[in-house]
């Protein structure tokens, strides 16, 4: 199946900082465009880093205050070269988790998960910005209509990938949820059915009530020839 691709779902106008960007201003971007992170670019538009709300807190974590508990030394040691940052290059987390505009949205929300981030700065084979993908840009796959759900599983499943007659399969979408009814020829083609429409963008579940005409799957015996 193929999947929507990372370029249809990404915000292609991408607020960004430079890695001389200072850290007053990192924080008055952050603050007057809403965004919790800039992808830093240097001087050829090439994504160098991504600089956060996280890397900008510990300058206010790490402030004296006689009023606080004292924190750990670990805690300090560990920290010490963001609390002396001024610049984004010197707070931005480098080099930084990009994908390409080419990867399919599946591709995304597992990297996203593995690394535990929330977005992905967009870069092509350059390394030059192109957009920015989020969890939430993510999350729009499942606003597709269910009309266009139930059209793409019964072209690409039932009739391309399967090669069966779509005449005698009744495919409905609801919320997302598609049930699959009617019949196939072979027992075989329903766990691939069921399956590859789960694999469908857009699909919250699947319901499979489909019939069979042949059951495939039971094999005739094989003859012992070692007996003749």
């Amino acid at each position: 199946m193929s999947h929507r691709k990372v370029r249809e779902v990404m915000t292609p106008d991408v607020v960004t900082a430079g890695v001389d960007t200072p850290f007053k201003e990192l924080a008055a971007i952050m603050t007057r465009r809403g965004v919790s992170a800039l992808p830093v670019l240097d001087g050829e538009g090439r994504v160098a880093g991504v600089v956060s709300e996280a890397d900008l807190l510990p300058k206010q974590e790490f402030q004296e205050d006689p009023t606080a508990r004292p924190l750990p030394w670990w805690r300090r040691w560990a920290a010490r070269d963001r609390t002396a940052g001024t610049i984004a290059g010197d707070l931005m987390t480098a080099p930084a988790v990009t994908i390409g505009p080419d990867e399919s949205v599946v591709a995304a929300a597992r990297l996203m998960e593995r690394r535990k981030i929330k977005r992905l700065p967009v870069a092509g084979p350059d390394a030059r910005l192109e957009g920015i993908v989020s969890r939430c840009d993510l999350v729009r796959v499942f606003l597709r209509p269910d009309a266009e759900i139930r059209e793409e599983i019964i072209d690409e499943v039932f009739t391309d990938f399967l090669g069966t007659n779509p005449a005698l399969v009744r495919v409905t979408v609801t919320e997302g949820v598609v049930t699959l009814a009617g019949e196939v020829e072979k027992k075989s083609m329903i766990p691939f059915a069921v399956r590859m429409s789960r694999s469908v963008d857009g699909v919250v579940d699947v319901a499979d009530e489909l019939t069979f005409t042949v059951d495939d799957t039971r094999l005739p015996p094989v003859p012992d020839l070692t007996s003749y």
